[in-house]
Order: C-alpha cells, then sequence, then structure tokens
C-alpha cells in the first residue's frame, strides 16, 4: 500500500484587526477534508509576530500556537490583516520570513493582509491579487505591484486572495490537488457553497446603489461605468463616453436611469468619491491630494461633495477612523 503523503501544512499569521472570516474560511473547509478523506492530509497552525492574543476586528481575540519566529518549514504562509497593519520590527519579521521562503514556504494574504505583505518588500513587481475595496489605497501605498482583479492570484510563489469567501475557494483548490474531485465537492456540499470559482475568475464589484454587482447591468452601461473607472483621475464629458460606447448622449442617460436609477453624472461622481473614501481611510495621503487624485481642480469642491455623500469632511472621516484603532496601532478594516 502506497503511504499517504506528508500533509500539506498551512500557516495563518495574524495581525491585530484581522477579519476573523478569513481565518476559519482557512481553516474549516481543510478539517472537513481531514474527516472525510479519513487522514490527516493538512495542518494548520495560527501564527503572530510575538507572544500573546491577537484582537480581530470583531474584538474577539485568539491566542496564536506560535510566533513567526518560532515557525520552521511549513508549504503556505497566508497574511490576515486589517489594511493599516504592518510588522512592529519590520527587520526581524523579514528575516524570519526569508528564513522561511529559503526552505520552500510560499507567503501569500487573504483580502487587506497584502498590505502587510507588500510592505516587507518580498514580493518585489510580482502581481498581487487586492480586494476592489481596497484598490485605489494600495495603489497609492505601492504604485509599482501590478494589482490583479481575479479572487485568486498565484504567481512566483506569492498566493493573493481577494477576500474570506475567496480563501474557501482556495481551500477547496487546495483539498482537490492533494485528495481529488470527489473530497472537494463533499467538502464544498457540506458547508453549502455551491459556486466554486477558479483562480481566474473575476472579483464581483458592487454597481453603486443599485443592490446589484456590476455584472448584471446592460453591456453598453457596463462599459460605460469601465470607461469612467479608468479616468478617475483625468475625468471625462459624459458625451465622450457615450461615443466611446456606441451610444447617442441621450440613450445613455436613458439606459444609466433605467439600470441605475440615476444619471451617468451622479453616478460617476459616486464611483470618484467611492475611491477617495478608500484613499482617506486606507492610506496617508494628504486630503488635497486626494482631491487631485480623484480628479478635482480644487480641494474645495471636492470637499463639498465629499461632506454631501458621506455627512463628514474627509478629515473628519479620517479621525473617527483612527479612533476605532485596536492594540497596537493597527486601524480597524472597512469591510
Amino acid at each position: 500500500m502506497t503511504p499517504n503523503p506528508a500533509p500539506f501544512t498551512l500557516g495563518i499569521l495574524l495581525f491585530p484587526g484581522f477579519p476573523m472570516a478569513c481565518l476559519t474560511s482557512c481553516i474549516e473547509p481543510l478539517r472537513a477534508a481531514n474527516e472525510i478523506s479519513g487522514q490527516e492530509a493538512f495542518r494548520w497552525t495560527v501564527i503572530a509576530e510575538r507572544d500573546g492574543a491577537v484582537t480581530s476586528s470583531a474584538g474577539v481575540t485568539f491566542a496564536p500556537d506560535r510566533t513567526l519566529a518560532e515557525i520552521e518549514a511549513l508549504d503556505l504562509i497566508l497574511f490576515t490583516a486589517s489594511p493599516n497593519a504592518r510588522f512592529a520590527n519590520r527587520a526581524r519579521a523579514n528575516a524570519a520570513l526569508q528564513r522561511l521562503r529559503r526552505s520552500g514556504t510560499e507567503l501569500g494574504a487573504i483580502s487587506a493582509g497584502v498590505f502587510a505583505l507588500a510592505d516587507t518588500g518580498l514580493t518585489g513587481e510580482v502581481p498581487l491579487s487586492v480586494h476592489w475595496c481596497y484598490e485605489a489605497a494600495f495603489q497609492s501605498a505601492f504604485p509599482d505591484i501590478a494589482v490583479r482583479s481575479t479572487v485568486v492570484c498565484e504567481e512566483r510563489g506569492f498566493t493573493t486572495i481577494s477576500g474570506a469567501s475567496a480563501a474557501f475557494d482556495h481551500m477547496l483548490t487546495l483539498i482537490e490537488r492533494r485528495l481529488g474531485g470527489d473530497v472537494m465537492a463533499e467538502v464544498a456540499c457540506w458547508f453549502q457553497h455551491p459556486f466554486i470559482r477558479s483562480a481566474a475568475t473575476a472579483q464581483k464589484t458592487p454597481a453603486h446603489s443599485t443592490g446589484k454587482s456590476l455584472d448584471l447591468l446592460p453591456k453598453p452601461v457596463a462599459r460605460a461605468i469601465q470607461h469612467f473607472a479608468d479616468h478617475i483621475e483625468s475625468p471625462v464629458q459624459i458625451s465622450e463616453v457615450a461615443e466611446v460606447v456606441g451610444l447617442s448622449t441621450r440613450t445613455l442617460e436613458r439606459s444609466f436611469k433605467e439600470a441605475t436609477g440615476q444619471s451617468p453624472l451622479k453616478y460617476y461622481r459616486k464611483m470618484r468619491m467611492s475611491q477617495a473614501r478608500q484613499l482617506v481611510l486606507y492610506s496617508n495621503t494628504p486630503v488635497t491630494e486626494v482631491a487631485y487624485m480623484v480628479g478635482y481642480d480644487t480641494p474645495g469642491t471636492f470637499l463639498r461633495h465629499y461632506r454631501e455623500t458621506y455627512g463628514v469632511t474627509p478629515i473628519s472621516d479620517r479621525r473617527a477612523k483612527n479612533s476605532m484603532r485596536v492594540k497596537d496601532s493597527d486601524a480597524l478594516p472597512y469591510d
């Protein structure tokens, strides 16, 4: 009888403010796979930079199994964190991570954990998957790193996962690789997780104020929204967008109203405000610079539109966010 291969070993590296769903979306499907297969195909360990409990974004604390310095070779370590989280001692943490990389350990991140991973500098210019709600802030912080909009990106020894549900998908992929499709399908059905996405699947993104995702909108409207997204910093006229998508301005306005309940101009402003809020909440970019980054010639108009949209000024919004910090000065994640 051929002996079972050595278990796949996963480490989940927690930073203060991490989303609990990212942790459970890794552990639970692997636990189920072990139970269903009747073998220890997977092992996992919860890691922190230092000793002591780590507080999640929900305020629930978790005691790590080991510190990063104590970890020996694993197959994969995934960072899970708030977007503001960073190593307290970057040099020491990087030394431990480089040691693990030399021993064959791959690194990765889930959701906002990609900020802490990129901050190590170990990824270089390897493309990384970034959750759509953090994309503007991530690109501001790490302009040399290409952002992928897929749910998972596996490139050159780095695995980045856009969110908790995508982490569950990736665990199912690992289960299929190790134990086959039958076990993978049974695990998915245990948790009533019927839609098993491949890594190349595009992230779902919401259509502002519609209750729909962008892929459910009419194609001309979706193409117009993509054109808006490509021109946040240098706004375009609605008539120009209509020409790009092959509609008259009046037809585009009518289509937008039918599909989204709002005019193209109002929708475009909401997109710009949404990107501005990412930068306000998840970056240290000065507010005046944020205004220019989302296409405003003067900060005054930007400040007025921001307040009309969110009911507060950008400075107040940022200050309120910072007041919600958990220990070790890591802000809580937005999503």
